[in-house]
């Protein structure tokens, strides 16, 4: 097959790799029970937040703190990735009406990947694309991050950023 067929192929790929979303939707919320099962956190999550903080540092931004409600609604947004084994952002509105009901949110966004093996192979992903990059760069206060990986090995990861 040409080169040139299979560019095509490769950007849709790349698209269901990873993905962000500041869509607005319905009132519905996560419950609170739901929102105090987050685990600890994982050496790959902490790496994750410390390479989006330096990069808002290198270019003069203030650091986001991490906020442990917001890693609450991301793990069940990871959770639910890996039991369907699909990156997608279903249920965004959820999130984000529980941050905004639960932590004082006033903007909420997410970036979503799968299948990257290493904290600086997502952040560079992330990074390198447009969208992506407008949530870690944004005007945003907060953020937190879940990573979990299936029963192959490979990590599912919900990044999302809110503003207080």
């Amino acid at each position: 097959m040409k080169p040139t067929k299979l560019l095509p192929l490769m950007a849709l790929m790349a698209l269901m790799m990873f993905s962000c979303s500041t869509e607005d939707f319905p009132d519905e919320t996560i419950d609170s029970v739901t929102l105090a099962n987050a685990p600890a956190a994982k050496a790959i999550e902490i790496e994750i937040l410390e390479l989006i903080n330096n990069h808002r540092i290198n270019l003069g931004l203030t650091p986001l703190n991490n906020l442990n409600i917001i890693k609450s609604v991301a793990y069940t947004h990871t959770d639910y990735m890996v039991t369907i084994n699909q990156v997608n952002h279903d249920n965004f509105y959820q999130r984000k009406n529980s941050l905004i009901q639960n932590a004082s949110a006033t903007k909420v966004s997410e970036n979503v990947a799968y299948a990257f093996s290493s904290a600086q192979s997502v952040v560079n992903a992330w990074v390198n694309s447009e969208g992506h990059r407008q949530n870690i760069e944004g005007d945003f206060t907060d953020f937190d991050i879940s990573a979990e990986q299936n029963e192959e090995g490979k990590w599912y990861f919900t990044n999302i950023f809110i503003k207080r």
